[in-house]
């Protein structure tokens, strides 16, 4: 993996050989990981694993024809291969009036905010067995554990650079570390398997191994014994673990491309109220240490904090450049960078905590049931029909009961939200963050 000047350096010096090779514009994005990860399992080493790839994107067009191509050899014979082969892929390609660079009056400039996204420390192989071993550890001196399938420890540094024909260069780096643990509970049939698991941008940020591992256990033990539930409509709260889920559904259906295209269930919703209007949820690329910060998006222009929802309303769609001039809009800054085109991503996303506790959330749900996993992906994001598998644990007079398995909840996106309800439980952690959601008048299929 390259260092953060050569990136730049690489990523340049394919631009400058398109434009040569005859392109009329061109940007490439460079992306480097460096990873290390050790998985113990019953108190013995299991897999040590490293791993170093790079990847670069070219995109040329010619007029308003375009082509992406990517490599992973940066050698220079090799970039220059690759930016012919993409002028002669692009003089092939249909037109399409949408294509092309940013505008350059869009474009972020430096200097950047500094949002402490990589952890200087260095991290040993042997510290990073000690981590899983202790999490392991943890795990397993739980009451009723009664096997492991390991835990494990990683830690993780990446590289991304973007640089355009029309005066965008920029690089900037990361870290990720990493520690989880799965363990199982109960005898024979009745086995049960449950996890817990923590990512941080900086190793002091993680929680401890012991804690991560006592969460597996104790996940995994009270879910022994789950009993079936009857089919029929009630209250079903969506635990944190699983709630972010429904935000990634509202997001995907916020994307410009999916707009576009009129394959949206939100297409004509923009100015209805979609949800309680004490219901936020805010998006912040800046965080400092967040796990999906990054200071300008996969076409060069800076990100910003926004509120996707405001007083139960959308604020607008999520945009990359061709989407945008579609929509006869502006891009939001949402451009992400893969294998072809841009497509559209999100930072930091947080549905804001509500004022009341989970029990008080649930205090008057005479019957329920509380999600811990999901199952499957039953989304139609052109309609909004929802239908997945669960389990969890059953809800009886506002208290939460015992495990309940293999059963499925449904309904329809554009009912759920508007039917949304939070607690105060709210932990940013994973990127796409929620509290405990509680949504009435769910269809349940069970027994």
């Amino acid at each position: 993996m390259l260092e953060s000047n050569l990136a730049l350096e690489r990523t340049a010096a394919l631009v400058d050989l398109a434009r040569r090779a005859g392109a009329d514009a061109a940007d490439a994005a460079y992306s480097g990981n460096m990873s290390e990860s050790i998985q113990v399992r019953l108190e013995k080493l299991e897999e040590v694993e490293r791993s170093e790839g790079e990847h670069v994107t070219l995109r040329v067009f010619c007029g308003s024809r375009s082509a992406s191509i990517g490599s992973s050899d940066l050698g220079d014979a090799a970039l220059a291969e690759l930016a012919q082969r993409a002028i002669d892929m692009a003089r092939a390609a249909p037109e399409d009036r949408y294509a092309g660079l940013a505008a350059a009056e869009l474009l972020g400039r430096g200097p950047w905010p500094d949002l402490a996204l990589a952890d200087p420390t260095t991290v040993s192989p042997e510290h990073l067995r000690d981590l899983a071993r202790e999490a392991e550890d943890s795990a397993r001196a739980v009451a009723g554990v009664t096997n492991s399938e390991g835990a494990a420890a990683s830690a993780s540094r990446s590289v991304a650079a973007l640089v355009t024909s029309h005066g965008f260069e920029a690089v900037h780096t990361g870290t990720s570390h990493a520690i989880s643990a799965t363990v199982l509970a109960g005898e024979g049939g009745d086995k049960q398997r449950d996890h817990a698991w923590r990512q941080s941008r900086h190793a002091s940020d993680l929680l401890e191994p012991g804690e991560i591992g006592t969460l597996a256990g104790t996940r995994a033990v009270s879910r022994v014994r789950p009993a079936r539930l009857k089919s029929g409509q009630m209250t079903v709260v969506f635990d944190p673990r699983v709630g972010g889920s429904l935000v990634s559904h509202l997001v995907s259906a916020m994307s410009g491309p999916s707009i576009a295209r009129r394959a949206s269930f939100l297409l004509d919703r923009l100015d209805q109220q979609l949800f309680d209007p004490t219901i936020v949820i805010e998006e912040d690329p800046l965080r400092p240490r967040g796990l999906r910060s990054r200071p300008f998006d996969g076409e060069g222009l800076a990100t910003v904090p926004r509120r996707l929802v405001e007083a139960g309303r959308i604020t607008g769609w999520l945009m990359e450049c061709a989407s945008a001039r579609q929509l006869g809009l502006a891009s939001t800054g949402h451009a992400s960078r893969g294998g072809g085109a841009p497509g559209v991503t999100v930072g930091n996303v947080v549905l804001a905590a509500g004022n009341v506790s989970r029990d008080e959330l649930i205090a008057d749900v005479a019957h329920g049931v509380l999600v811990t996993e999901l199952i499957g992906m039953g989304v139609n994001t052109v309609t909004g029909d929802y239908s997945r598998g669960a389990s969890g644990f059953l809800i009886e007079n506002g208290e939460i009961a015992g495990p309940v398995t293999e059963f499925t909840v449904a309904g329809n996106l554009i009912d759920m939200f508007a039917r949304m309800r939070v607690a105060d439980d709210l932990e940013v952690y994973r990127g796409i963050d929620t509290p405990s959601i509680r949504i009435d008048a769910m269809s349940v299929a069970g027994d």
